[in-house]
């Protein structure tokens, strides 16, 4: 920190520093008070489809698929491309049509956990973490804005649980099928309640 703000205060010539902190109050102070505040707002879809078209491969024509990508990539241009090129519309599909079915679906539960949890797969695998976790925190808000607190706890719970899951499995490098296919189970469990 001593000879980053050493730098802040005497930056060599023509250099500008972009610092991008998630918690500006765990900055010191001093840091603090030597940098400007910019705000960035997630794209809006039409911006996010203008990025897309110039990446491989394009956005989907389909108005509703390009709907679709624009809410799941949340107005974050990465998250987009991501979803695009390693087939994340398709894993984010499958999850949903899992979780929605009116009866368990354990063939398709298994090709998916293949699916995202080879050798290669490692951004497959981390598009599924995430709607995963996506799928627990929106049912959790409706939960809870409908007044269910109770479902609403146990649906938290449940992402806590998710997210430790997802951080042990990374850190010990367990196996990833596996992870998925308990993390679907969990989610099948924690939707149907």
């Amino acid at each position: 920190a001593n000879a980053l703000l050493k730098n802040l205060e005497e930056p060599p010539a023509r250099t500008l520093f972009i610092l991008i902190v998630h918690a500006p109050g765990s900055l010191l102070p001093t840091i603090r008070s030597r940098c400007q505040v910019v705000r960035l707002n997630p794209l809006d879809a039409d911006d996010l489809m203008t990025v897309l078209e110039t990446t491989e491969p394009a956005p989907p024509e389909d108005p509703a698929a390009r709907a679709a990508l624009a809410e799941r990539a949340g107005g974050s241009a990465r998250t987009a491309i991501l979803l695009t090129q390693y087939g994340g519309l398709e894993i984010a599909s499958t999850l949903d049509a899992l979780v929605t079915g009116k009866k368990s679906d354990v063939g398709g539960a298994f090709r998916l956990a293949e699916a995202v949890a080879g050798r290669d797969q490692a951004i497959q695998f981390d598009i599924f973490n995430r709607r995963v976790l996506d799928l627990l925190s929106d049912a959790a808000s409706q939960a809870a804005l409908a007044g269910d607190l109770a479902r609403a706890k146990t649906l938290s719970d449940t992402w806590h649980e998710a997210l430790d899951a997802i951080s042990e499995t990374d850190t010990y490098n367990l196996d990833k099928k596996q992870h998925a296919l308990i993390m679907i189970d969990r989610l099948n469990s924690a939707m149907r309640m």
